[in-house]
């Protein structure tokens, strides 16, 4: 086996189950090392001598370059076959989207390049994804000012033109101030293919007034996905929803064509299911996004599709089933 292929398949599982992003980054930090090796077996007391390899990686690369399935692999691909099997409807859904419109990179709160998501988005079967890194108000995720958004696109420009046919899309996941207005200034929010709008900062903010905040984004000519509309976080260590008229919001989200993310992440799955039966319901669209930070998480894209059709929803009312003209044309009339 590949020491380069087990360690890039090790990371994608651990990254797919969101435990610590240090584990996974353990093992990507020796790829390098590992794609520089000669085609013959390395003993484990000397791959962990290379640069970047911590004991785990060494033994992995060891066992791979001796021409054995490392037992981590083993142990990480058994955990990802022990849960349950997607359902048939979600499958045909999944065959049936064409991007993502919520991936981040580490320009901002990422764990990974722009290029290295881009690939994995290709390599799962995307035509196109939409790059959603955080904006500026949020600096503990290290949002992209100005400047740096405008770097951005400018490699993303050079990217694509390595990627194509597939497309990485210009976008951001642009913070909603306290008072409805947008996180980045409004005439490079319009360059952009895709804006993604998200509440960060002050979750617990009074209904009525949460209710105006959120209206005024989706309202916003400039904006064309409402993300993770609630802010709720399960597990360990869970965060309460925010409280708002969600059917004056998802109301307002029908009129102004702006489609309401079904957020994939296992620790958010946010709407949850009693708003987004009511957005179905209401006429919404919908973005089934995974709002990966790291490879692996992009794979969490089925979990969506099984909420999405358990709910009723077509491919039609779904974004990111669009083909990248048809999701360019949407938004450029918006």
């Amino acid at each position: 086996m590949d020491p380069v292929t087990a360690l890039e398949r090790i990371a994608f599982l651990l990254e797919r189950e969101l435990p610590s992003p240090h584990r996974a980054a353990a093992f990507r930090s020796a790829v390098g090392a590992a794609a520089a090796l000669p085609p013959e077996p390395i003993s484990a007391a000397d791959a962990e001598r290379l640069p970047g390899v911590d004991p785990v990686a060494a033994r992995v690369i060891a066992d791979a370059t001796a021409g054995r399935t490392p037992r981590y692999l083993l142990e990480t691909e058994a955990r990802a076959a022990a849960g349950p099997a997607p359902s048939p409807a979600a499958l045909r859904l999944r065959e049936k989207l064409q991007g993502d419109c919520h991936l981040h990179s580490d320009w901002s709160d990422g764990t990974v390049p722009i290029d290295l998501m881009a690939r994995t988005a290709r390599a799962l079967g995307h035509h196109w994804a939409v790059l959603t890194d955080h904006s500026p108000h949020l600096t503990v995720a290290h949002g992209l000012s100005a400047e740096r958004l405008r770097e951005q696109l400018d490699l993303i420009e050079d990217l694509n033109g390595r990627l194509a046919p597939f497309r990485l899309l210009t976008g951001i996941e642009c913070d909603i101030l306290a008072d409805g207005s947008l996180d980045q200034d409004e005439e490079l929010l319009g360059r952009l293919d895709v804006v993604v709008a998200s509440v960060h900062s002050e979750p617990r903010m009074e209904r009525d007034a949460m209710t105006h905040r959120m209206l005024a984004a989706v309202r916003n000519p400039l904006v064309d996905v409402l993300g993770h509309c609630t802010g709720r976080r399960l597990g360990e260590q869970p965060r309460p929803p925010s409280e708002f008229d969600a059917e004056a919001v998802f109301t307002a989200c029908r009129e102004h064509d702006t489609a309401v993310e079904i957020n994939c992440r296992p620790d958010r799955q946010d709407p949850p299911d009693d708003l987004l039966t009511l957005a179905a319901d209401l006429g919404c669209l919908f973005a089934i996004d995974t709002d990966a930070h790291a490879p692996g998480q992009l794979d969490h894209q089925i979990d969506g599709c099984e909420r999405a059709v358990a709910m009723g929803l077509d491919a039609e009312r779904v974004i990111t089933a669009w083909s990248v003209d048809h999701l360019l044309a949407w938004a450029g009339a918006r």
